[in-house]
């Protein structure tokens, strides 16, 4: 088993431009100022990496939009979730591209009841380019994160940072121990650190405050143990005010539930 580290800090912006990430929702940065043009969503099945990676994108396009960027003046995501996948960021490709986030992934790209373990050819174009934003939405579990090694040449220390999404509600992360095991069983299969802890504790539509709360202890506990830095807490934007997380201090990063469709609810 790979020793667990930290894997050093995300980088922070260099030069005169901005870090991203970092804009003001109601006075307080949703999501902890990053610098890295790569950033991989990794994370146990069910932890919501997908609802993560594409509520990002979102939120990124839109500050991008109002900021102008000129580092990275495009963004794309990548959907590497080709091992026994259930929800897919590229099943919400249309919404993405119409905010101006392109999309990459399966040979299958709009066709999503048709399923092959294959990607498209043209999925490195946005590894290549330097002007791109890339959020890479991987398998779930070291299972699904091996496919990551196939792309190594670009994800450099300097380039990329591998983020973790946590969810303390499923049984194989129910508790410190398990999340240490999960975290430590993908940076074996990729050779890749996990340098930040997205928490993402939910219950689905039934995901309250104190479930919020909660994992964000657990979260912090997870990052005291291990080294790593907390990149934010996530809590449903449409079932939770953000008032009503006053208890969680850092970063508090609002999911739009692209991913969940009411039917499945009922």
């Amino acid at each position: 088993m790979t020793k667990l580290s930290g894997g050093g800090p995300l980088q922070a912006s260099g030069g005169s431009a901005r870090p991203s990430g970092g804009e003001a929702v109601n006075g307080t940065p949703y999501i902890r100022p990053f610098g890295n043009r790569i950033l991989i969503v990794t994370g146990h099945y069910g932890s919501g990496k997908t609802e993560f990676s594409v509520s990002l994108a979102m939120r990124l396009a839109a500050e991008g939009r109002r900021q102008r960027w000129r580092r990275y003046p495009r963004l794309a995501l990548v959907d590497l979730d080709i091992v026994n996948p259930y929800f897919r960021s590229r099943e919400r490709i249309e919404q993405l591209e119409e905010a101006g986030v392109r999309v990459y992934g399966g040979v299958y790209k709009t066709e999503i009841t048709a399923e092959l373990p294959e990607l498209a050819a043209d999925i490195r174009t946005p590894l290549e380019d330097k002007g791109c934003r890339v959020i890479i939405d991987a398998g779930g579990n070291d299972a699904g994160a091996k496919v990551l090694n196939q792309f190594k040449k670009y994800l450099t220390s300097e380039d990329a940072a591998m983020l973790a999404v946590v969810n303390f509600n499923r049984y194989e992360t129910r508790d410190i121990a398990g999340a240490v095991s999960q975290l430590g069983a993908i940076e074996d299969i990729t050779g890749l650190p996990v340098r930040g802890i997205v928490g993402n504790t939910h219950l689905l539509r039934k995901t309250t405050a104190e479930t919020v709360i909660g994992g964000h202890l657990l979260a912090r506990a997870l990052c005291d143990k291990t080294g790593r830095q907390l990149w934010c807490d996530c809590y449903p934007q449409a079932l939770i005010p953000r008032e009503a997380l006053r208890g969680v201090s850092g970063y508090l990063m609002p999911l739009g539930l692209y991913m969940r469709p009411s039917w499945l609810d009922k």
